[in-house]
C-alpha cells in the first residue's frame, strides 16, 4: 500500500513540472521576446561640418548618441581652440594611435605671393596677411560689409589708371584701384567675415585679418 502511495505522489509532481527548467516558473509569459529583425545602422566613417565665415574659436563639441536601452544622451568636451573656418571640422573613428607629444614649433620664413601690381603700390599675400609695399601714406582705412571689403585711401595726387583684378584661391578675392582728388583708393574684397589690424612697416603697411 505504501509503495502504491509513493508511485502516485511521483506521478503527481511529474505532471506539475515545467517544460523548460531554464525559465522561472512565475511570470514566464512576461519575458521579453527577441526578434531577428535587423536594427543596425551604418558604421561611422567620416563626416564633415562646414563652419560659417565668422567662426573663429571652437568653444565646445557635443555628441548626442543612443544607448543600448534606447535612451538619448549627450557627451560634451570643452575646447576653446582657434579654428580656420575654411577647413571643415571632421568627425571620424580612427584606429591609428594618437600621439601625445607636442612637436616643437619652428620659425618659418614667410613667403609672400604678389597678387596686385601698380605704379605706386603693390600687394602681396601670405595666409591672412596682406602686405602693402608703397611709399605713400595711408590717410584712412575702414571696413565695409555685404560683401566684406577693406577700403584704403593713399595720399597722392595722381591720374593713376583704374584697375580691377580677381584673385583665385585667395581670401583676398578682388582688388580694385581708382583715383580721387588728392588720393587714390584700393578696395580689397574678402571671401568671408573678418576684422583686421593695420601695422606700419618699413616697406609700407601690413593688414592682418582675424
Amino acid at each position: 500500500m505504501i509503495k502504491v502511495f509513493f508511485i502516485s505522489l511521483i506521478l503527481t509532481f511529474s505532471l506539475q513540472a515545467r517544460q523548460n527548467p531554464f525559465f522561472p516558473s512565475v511570470g514566464e509569459q512576461d519575458l521579453i521576446q527577441t526578434s531577428n529583425k535587423d536594427t543596425t545602422v551604418a558604421s561611422l566613417k567620416r563626416v564633415a561640418i562646414k563652419l560659417p565665415s565668422h567662426a573663429r574659436v571652437l568653444q565646445k563639441v557635443s555628441v548626442t548618441y543612443k544607448s543600448l536601452d534606447g535612451s538619448i544622451e549627450t557627451k560634451s568636451i570643452d575646447l576653446n581652440k582657434a579654428v580656420d573656418w575654411h577647413i571643415p571640422i571632421f568627425i571620424s573613428q580612427s584606429m591609428g594611435a594618437i600621439s601625445t607629444k607636442e612637436t616643437p614649433k619652428k620659425h618659418k620664413k614667410i613667403n609672400y605671393k604678389q597678387i596686385f601690381k601698380s605704379k605706386y603700390v603693390n600687394f602681396y599675400e601670405s595666409s591672412r596677411e596682406l602686405k602693402i609695399v608703397t611709399k605713400d601714406k595711408i590717410i584712412r582705412n575702414f571696413l565695409l560689409t555685404s560683401p566684406h571689403r577693406i577700403v584704403i585711401d593713399f595720399k597722392r595726387s595722381t591720374n593713376l589708371k583704374s584697375a580691377v583684378k580677381k584673385i583665385d584661391k585667395s581670401i583676398f578675392k578682388k582688388i580694385s584701384l581708382g583715383t580721387h582728388k588728392d588720393y587714390y583708393r584700393a578696395v580689397i574684397e574678402l571671401d568671408g567675415t573678418y576684422k583686421y589690424e593695420m601695422l606700419k612697416k618699413t616697406y609700407g603697411y601690413s593688414f592682418y585679418l582675424r
